[in-house]
């Protein structure tokens, strides 16, 4: 059971850092709170079944389109809105969930509703990892979540874009004197959160059903981990997303499902408590941006 445990948890830690490394990114780098993270999730989801069974298209190159699709979506989604409320944090907060909300109505109103919609898995069959039985989707969640940590450390301290990306979360107005162009940055930054959005979306979707409630469900995982980790600090926000996996995964196993939700929120509470500004955030920082 103990190794089981491990296991699984793992699996469910690289689900939630999944469900939150686009919003925290986005909201790391350029202070935009991208309440539409949950709408774009399930509109990648939906993207490939429809790509797949409507326009008979392979899985792969449905995949990718997908993915395209999101990140022109974080695109349009700075150009047509936040361009124009840019440091407007109510506005930012308000103009991007109306966004999530019109999406996900839209999908309502072509009755894409019911467990028909899924996506298949990428491979067949299972492997026994330290005698636990697991089932080669989520082996894959685990590895592209181990890459994307990779990826993501190796862009922001070795590629000049990267080096950008910091410059612009550390001091904005310091990064601009230097060169550096804040709109850029953010339509970049704005359109690799959608992405990843997307990316979890199609990696995490196959082992199980499409839904529109999903898009909410993830929203508030991404919002509650990145308040766990630390407002804008990504070290954290996996910090964070293992915890709370880990503590799901101990609970459901040793308590009972039924005690999930419950063990959740006072995590947070807890962490929140003892840690008002998160787990690697810092008070001066959380006053500022709250």
């Amino acid at each position: 059971m103990l190794a089981g445990v491990f296991v699984y948890g793992l699996v469910n830690s690289m689900m939630l850092a999944l469900f939150a490394v686009g919003f925290g990114l986005t909201f790391g780098v350029s202070r935009i709170a991208n309440f539409a993270h949950g709408a774009i999730y399930i509109l990648a989801g939906y993207l490939v079944w429809i790509f797949m069974n409507m326009l008979d298209l392979p899985l792969g190159l449905s995949i990718v389109l997908s993915l395209i699709l999101t990140v022109l979506c974080g695109i349009m989604l700075y150009k047509g809105i936040l361009e124009r409320v840019r440091g407007m944090a109510v506005a930012e907060i308000i103009s991007t969930f109306a966004l999530g909300l019109a999406i996900a109505q839209l999908f309502k109103f072509f009755g894409f509703i019911g467990p028909k919609y899924a996506i298949p898995t990428f491979f067949k069959g299972s492997i026994s990892i330290i005698g636990v039985s697991l089932d080669f989707q989520r082996l894959l969640i685990i590895g592209v979540g181990a890459i994307l940590i990779t990826l993501l450390w190796l862009f922001s301290h070795y590629t000049k874009t990267g080096l950008a990306f910091r410059a612009v979360a550390l001091n904005e107005r310091t990064a601009m004197t230097l060169g550096v162009s804040s709109n850029r940055i953010a339509i970049m930054n704005l359109a690799i959160g959608c992405g990843l959005a997307g990316l979890a979306a199609i990696v995490i979707a196959p082992i199980g059903t499409l839904s529109i409630e999903a898009g909410l469900d993830v929203l508030i995982y991404a919002v509650a981990i990145s308040f766990l980790g630390g407002l804008g600090n990504m070290r954290g926000l996996f910090a964070a997303s293992f915890l709370l996996g880990y503590t799901q995964t101990i609970v459901a196993t040793y308590i009972g499902s039924h005690w999930l939700m419950i063990a959740t929120l006072a995590c947070i509470y807890l962490v929140l408590v003892l840690r008002p500004s998160g787990l690697f955030g810092k008070s001066k920082e959380l006053e500022e941006r709250v």
